[in-house]
């Protein structure tokens, strides 16, 4: 194919891409796509309809059981991700859904899903929000699951454990839950469905979780004690201090209700404040209640045969990246577009709370976005600084005094909440008490949320789009140390919030060039090589999350490759040219590969997930990652090949 041939031919495939992405647009202008996580999410749904009593969905019901079904394993459970290994709490959560559902216990795959769970251990294996379930229903006594007092609301920041200690997404979880677990209340349950047949023992006999992986045997011991002496103490706790407990409770969520957005704007905490006034006596036609519930509805995802329930939704992440793909497009078609999305994201910068974060950071004004549409207690760092690049590349062919404003503030929130090790965590300044993940609650290993290197490469690229270096700013010189001190031994950095080390890899290269560090400099080489070196025969790349496993002591046992994704190709493509690397073969072999998997439509197909929730527990199918990312990418090569420099000029 000659030069000609192939650049009408990158020409044709961003113009279709650009075209297919355009027509996801809402009616005012902004992108949201479906946010799939796994069984867990719908199966919960259908759990809280039945824990509640409410009359059964059974049109809505059929429609998740036909999902739960489709996604079972080949073997037998259910997994975290698309083609994934067995979970116990997965598997357990969705055989209970589908038996609530009305499914026989006799059904082949009702057979081979409890068969699964009886190889592995049987359902004592589950983890402890899994076992809360358990104890909720009846299925197992409260001694299954750790005592978390209510009273803990209570107590002062000094303390070894406070609320304002833990992430966001615990935090709201957990408050509810206290309720729950002061008030021990029990499953309606009309059907009386039980799944005493997926233990191997007496459900009843059954203590509490051991220890978990990532947990020290020092800590766990203290901690498992700890809440011995607490399971004999806790009935003996003051009646009065326990309702002034749960009052503080119920104010803290009725604080955070956030209409019919949620609490947290995130299905768990949502979930725990239906069932905490259930619990207190509220009924369904209770106003805050029943907006809570609306709220879950909202979050479903109903299709003629199939209907699963969302974890929450993204249309600010999905604004701004699909902006930022439009704008590298930078054709007549996607101009108007971009601006438009650009211009729904003003309004919602929070600009009027002060939100949880203001504890770790209480001179800072508020400034940032939410990744939903409302959630202005949890306004997150990474949408933030997206948003802002996003806005600023706008403004430079088209001055905005809008956009001004909202980039000033967006910066200041984000230098006010860097962390005093250089980096930059989610929602929270220095969340840095790591003892905490050993507690009993903490099996998942996802309590904090602390600095990480993908959410610090995003506000470095975002200072340094914005004219900072590190000779003029002290924030960006201390996170490109934070980075060069994360750096892996073979040249990767970890993704915490994206799959995985291709992700963080990607991350931090965007940072590094936009912050100016020389393309030669033995970080920046590391990194692109080892890129190279994982792509896949066909030229992409992708990784599974597996590499989240602990316990990997050298690069073979890390990184975890998988078949080639569109959108784990794109950010591999997108951080070897920002390492300066747009003439490197590899990019050829990368373009070649999102040219010649492009579908009809303009788009590409990916089932795999290629985005984090928690590490090894939780993980994220972004619908749109695969419709922006690979646009982004054509463009930005097509971009850059038209110019001298070859040097990628923005944070991203």
């Amino acid at each position: 194919m000659s030069k000609l041939e192939a650049g009408n031919a990158l020409e044709a495939s961003i113009h279709s891409a650009t075209e297919a992405l355009l027509g996801h647009r809402q009616a005012d202008g902004h992108w949201v796509f479906e946010l799939e996580a796994d069984c867990t999410i719908p199966a919960e749904y259908v759990l809280l309809a039945h824990y509640l009593g409410e009359a059964a969905d059974t049109a809505l019901e059929a429609k998740i059981a036909n999902y739960l079904r489709r996604i079972q394993g080949d073997h037998g459970g259910w997994s975290l991700v698309h083609a994934g290994d067995f979970d116990m709490s997965a598997s357990v959560k969705a055989y209970f859904a589908l038996k609530m559902i009305g499914d026989s216990i006799d059904a082949p795959h009702m057979v081979r899903a409890r068969e699964a769970i009886h190889a592995r251990g049987g359902a004592i294996k589950s983890n402890v929000f899994t076992r809360f379930m358990f104890s909720l229903f009846g299925v197992t006594t409260w001694r299954a699951a750790p005592v978390v007092p209510v009273e803990i609301i209570l107590l002062p920041l000094w303390f070894p454990f406070h609320l304002n200690k833990i992430s966001y997404w615990a935090r709201t979880t957990l408050v509810p839950l206290l309720v729950l677990a002061a008030l021990k209340p029990r499953a309606r349950n009309p059907r009386g469905i039980g799944i005493d047949e997926l233990f191997l023992e007496d459900p009843r006999s059954i203590g509490m979780t051991s220890k978990a992986p990532h947990q020290s045997w020092g800590w766990y011991l203290l901690f498992s004690a700890l809440d011995s002496v607490l399971r004999v103490a806790e009935p003996l706790f003051p009646k009065k201090l326990r309702a002034r407990a749960i009052d503080a409770a119920v104010a803290f969520v009725e604080e955070r209700l956030n209409g019919e957005d949620g609490v947290g704007a995130i299905f768990p905490p949502i979930a725990n404040t239906v069932m905490m006034y259930d619990a207190l006596g509220k009924g369904a036609d209770y106003p805050p209640r029943a907006i809570q519930r609306r709220g879950l509805a909202k979050l479903l995802v109903i299709g003629e045969e199939e209907a699963y329930c969302q974890p929450c939704v993204s249309p600010v992440w999905d604004t701004a990246l699909t902006c930022h793909a439009l704008l590298e497009a930078d054709s007549d078609e996607a101009k108007g577009p971009a601006k438009q999305g650009l211009d729904w994201l003003v309004p919602l910068q929070v600009l009027d709370v002060k939100g949880d974060w203001a504890v770790r950071a209480p001179q800072t004004r508020p400034g940032g976005w939410a990744f939903q549409y409302n959630n202005a207690h949890y306004p997150d760092l990474d949408d933030t600084a997206v948003v802002v690049m996003a806005m600023d590349r706008a403004r430079r062919g088209v001055p905005n005094p809008a956009y001004d404003a909202a980039i000033a503030r967006g910066r200041e929130w984000i230098e006010g909440m860097q962390s005093k090790n250089g980096g930059w965590g989610a929602f929270d300044a220095n969340n840095l008490e790591y003892y905490l993940n050993n507690i009993p609650f903490s099996d998942h290993g996802a309590l904090l949320d602390p600095p990480t290197e993908d959410v610090t490469a995003r506000c470095i690229s975002m200072l340094a789009q914005l004219g900072e270096n590190a000779d003029t700013s002290p924030a960006l010189a201390s996170g490109v140390a934070y980075l060069r001190g994360t750096q892996l031994a073979e040249g990767s950095w970890y993704g915490r919030w994206g799959l995985n080390y291709i992700y963080g890899t990607w991350s931090v290269l965007c940072a590094l060039n936009a912050a100016g560090v020389d393309h030669q400099d033995p970080m920046v080489q590391r990194a692109a090589k080892w890129l190279v070196l994982v792509q896949n025969a066909d030229g992409g790349w992708g990784e599974h999350a597996t590499s989240y496993r602990l316990g990997y002591k050298e690069f073979k046992k890390g990184f975890d490759g998988c078949p080639s994704t569109a959108s784990q190709t794109a950010w591999a493509l997108l951080g070897l040219m920002a390492a300066g690397e747009v003439e490197n073969p590899a990019v050829a072999r990368g373009i070649e590969f999102l040219m010649t998997t492009q579908t009809q439509k303009g788009l590409w197909d990916e089932q795999r997930y290629t985005a984090t929730g928690f590490p090894r527990v939780f993980y994220l199918r972004y619908h749109g990652y695969a419709k922006f990312f690979p646009l982004w990418a054509l463009a930005r090569y097509r971009n850059l090949r038209k110019t001298n420099s070859r040097a990628v000029g923005v944070g991203m």
